[in-house]
């Protein structure tokens, strides 16, 4: 099964109300760059036991470990949890830059070093979200030129 296939299953397996929010923010995330890679990760570890939730990528950028070696990984993820919907933004260095800057205007969710947690897309300002996910695209872009 490919990659386009599996998110799409996985957005299916959703109960309806998480199911039409997630589906409407990857297509959102799509529109914002619609050229990125996607990633899908089943949440479970070479054991095959589960370890986090499943959860969708989209784009991609490149770790530095301390010992040199480098791993590429999604910058932008989508996760269902048992309450609602995580973002996750990654490979921002300053842990406290999404709940400085965002914090306060997103509305009703969680926001720590690099997830952004609610119950529902009308909870949140889905417009600061965009803003959100355009800028973590735009920083990686910046870093590649």
């Amino acid at each position: 099964m490919n990659i386009q296939d599996q998110i799409k299953d996985y957005i299916a397996s959703q109960p309806e109300s998480k199911r039409s929010d997630m589906q409407e923010l990857h297509n959102t995330i799509l529109e914002i760059k619609p050229e990125c890679k996607l990633w899908f990760l089943d949440g479970k570890d070479g054991e095959n036991k589960t370890v986090s939730n499943p959860n969708i990528g989209y784009g991609a950028y490149t770790i530095k470990y301390a010992d040199g070696k480098t791993r590429e990984f999604y910058q932008i993820g989508m996760s269902a949890n048992t309450t609602g919907i995580s973002v996750y933004i990654m490979g921002i260095d300053d842990k406290t830059y999404l709940a400085k800057t965002y914090g306060e205007k997103i509305g009703k969710a969680s926001v720590t070093g690099y997830c952004i947690k609610f119950k529902k897309l009308k909870d949140i300002n889905v417009g600061v979200l965009e803003t959100v996910i355009r800028d973590r695209f735009e920083m990686q872009d910046e870093k590649a030129n």
